[in-house]
């Protein structure tokens, strides 16, 4: 089923408007020229007769390519003369001008040709530059299933002013962008598991949104689409038929969005989308029929079919936020809403007196925060993991304490959630793994765990300064264990799994916290070449009275045993859970039983 909404308002692809005297940021500029076909054939070795000479027309048609030359400054594009054949175009005149083409490029193109000049400029250029892209071109009207994938190959020129001018070159199509042929275009945009956008490249594209509405004077939506039923997907059926469906999800949610509309895979069973050229009626009247449309076919599944349900916030912009980082906070506290009992599926974000309010309080907390890291108050509580044969520690987790002018300390539940929120995360990630350290470095014999964030595992500098500091002192790093959550894990595969090569690299080990809090299958927790994985406590607390939770709890073991790897039960609260668990085979226990973390002077043993 397709939505076939906001059509009368989209704008016309062939159109006359002002000129310009420049491209704009993103190649687009709204003159369209005439074309007239102006490549030359190239001159014959041989041609005792004219009429041997090969149809140039002919030759490129047979290989696949055409040739073209822009002016930058009109933004006129001059096509071979075979280019409406090679493209599937009734006439070459929608896509005569660096605006027209830019309007046909699909959104999982790694670049266009304007930004690839764009980059390469430079004052120490001489007269231009070579360039070699690759993208997705989308014929006009077509649907996105048509895209056909380009080669773009050229030189660009310097005009009087010292600025690119002129660019002339070679396009040819070539394999699908998931072949061989594609080195241009990494794989490292796309989530692994859907082929949808990832995270990092969401935010990326959705800065262009923003230029084509500021230019364009027309709103777009960002909305968040969470499956409400995931969960009891994964219990009932495992991680691998919960991956199937999610595929399944992603491909019907581009199914139903129109071309120039984004599709992501925000993390775990949460998708982003960013619909062009909508105002709030519409995007409440495109979520809704999002929703209508993955309820309305079950997926196909090993196991199975399996329908999912979804829950929807949103909000419009740019008149609610200027930044794509805003635009999905907001989304998210319109989801928070929707899957509020009794809740409609489809929220909106709109600003509220509460909202501020809320907002008051957190910088409230933010500042208590800075204060606290200014005056050395951010503290480390040790608790102990306990071997589960021997009952004796094995290691310990350093967790955060922020300390108050009076002594109370406040624990990381209070304060952790302002700090990401803040952007404060990473420098409390720095003072705790700074703490954990000095401790390792007066006590030979511990061994410690941290935890680290979502923006500190994703930010190269930090993880660059992290590394630097293991390198040098690798008897420390030997000693050191850091944690990071399932979900945070799943946001980015690719990412992730790069982090955790250069941190075992450095020396250290890598555990997974929270396992079976999010949605890692058996495929991706392989592939990330954990050392251990400590089982979410929220599963565990329970286990002694929860049929369900015990059933989860041992299937997570088994999962985790079948791949060699030990695992950490946290939350352990009594002699009954600590029995089951050693039962099982569960290696390590961790949990108010065996004793609270505690901030201390003295080392542990």
């Amino acid at each position: 089923m397709q939505l076939r909404y906001f059509a009368s308002r989209s704008p016309g692809r062939i159109g006359a408007a002002p000129a310009r005297a420049a491209p704009d940021p993103d190649g687009e500029s709204p003159q369209k020229g005439e074309n007239q076909p102006s490549a030359p054939p190239p001159p014959s070795i041989a041609a005792p007769d004219a009429r041997d000479a090969p149809d140039p027309r002919a030759i490129l048609d047979s290989i696949g390519e055409t040739v073209y030359d822009w002016d930058l400054p009109s933004d006129r594009i001059r096509w071979g003369p075979n280019a409406a054949a090679l493209f599937g175009l009734a006439t070459i005149d929608a896509i005569a001008s660096g605006r027209l083409y830019a309007d046909c490029l699909s959104h999982d193109s790694e670049s266009s040709r304007h930004e690839a000049i764009a980059r390469a400029a430079s004052p120490g250029d001489g007269d231009g530059g070579a360039f070699r892209i690759r993208y997705g071109f989308v014929p006009p009207d077509r649907p996105r299933e048509a895209t056909i994938w380009i080669e773009d190959a050229g030189r660009w020129f310097k005009g009087p002013d010292g600025r690119p001018a002129r660019a002339h070159g070679l396009v040819r199509i070539v394999a699908d962008p998931c072949g061989q042929e594609r080195p241009l275009a990494p794989h490292a945009r796309l989530d692994p598991l859907t082929g949808a956008l990832n995270r990092a490249s969401l935010f990326e594209q959705t800065a262009h949104f923003f230029a084509r509405s500021a230019k364009r004077k027309e709103n777009f939506a960002a909305l968040l689409a969470a499956v409400d039923n995931l969960f009891a997907l994964n219990r009932t059926h495992g991680y691998d038929v919960a991956d199937e469906a999610i595929a399944g999800l992603a491909r019907r949610l581009r199914g139903n969005c129109r071309e120039r509309d984004l599709v992501a895979r925000y993390a775990g069973g949460k998708f982003a989308l960013v619909l062009e050229n909508c105002d709030k009626a519409e995007t409440l009247a495109a979520a809704n029929r999002l929703i209508e449309a993955i309820a309305a076919t079950p997926f196909d599944t090993s196991a199975g079919p399996a329908s999912l349900s979804l829950r929807i916030g949103g909000v419009v912009a740019p008149r609610n936020g200027r930044a794509a980082h805003l635009l999905f906070q907001y989304a998210e506290e319109a989801l928070d809403l929707a899957r509020q009992p009794n809740a409609p599926r489809v929220v909106l974000y709109e600003p509220s007196a509460a909202r501020e309010e809320g907002r008051m309080r957190l910088r409230k907390i933010s500042d208590e925060i800075l204060a606290a890291l200014d005056e050395d108050r951010i503290v480390i509580a040790l608790q102990p993991l306990v071997d589960a044969a021997s009952g004796l520690p094995a290691s310990y987790e350093a967790l955060v304490r922020l300390r108050r002018p009076d002594g109370m300390l406040v624990p990381p539940a209070a304060i952790l959630p302002t700090a990401e929120k803040s952007g404060l995360i990473q420098r409390i990630d720095a003072r705790v793994l700074d703490l954990a350290m000095q401790k390792l470095d007066r006590a030979p014999r511990l061994q410690l765990a941290v935890n680290l964030s979502g923006p500190s595992l994703r930010d190269p500098d930090f993880m660059a300064r992290l590394c630097e500091k293991l390198t040098a002192r690798p008897e420390i790093a030997r000693r050191l264990t850091l944690e990071f959550s399932e979900t945070c894990a799943m946001d980015d595969v690719e990412a992730a799994t790069r982090v955790i090569a250069m941190l075992k690299h450095c020396g250290a080990r890598v555990a997974m916290d929270d396992f079976g809090a999010g949605h890692t299958s058996f495929r991706n927790l392989r592939r990330f070449d954990f050392d251990l994985v400590k089982i979410d406590g929220a599963f565990v607390q329970n286990l002694g009275t929860s049929i369900d939770d015990r059933f989860f709890v041992r299937t997570l073991v088994d999962l985790a045993r079948h791949l060699g790897l030990p695992v950490v039960a946290e939350w352990v609260e009594d002699a009954e859970t600590a029995e089951i668990l050693r039962q099982w085979g569960v290696e390590y226990l961790q949990g108010d039983f065996f004793g609270a973390a505690a901030v201390r002077d003295e080392d542990a043993p």
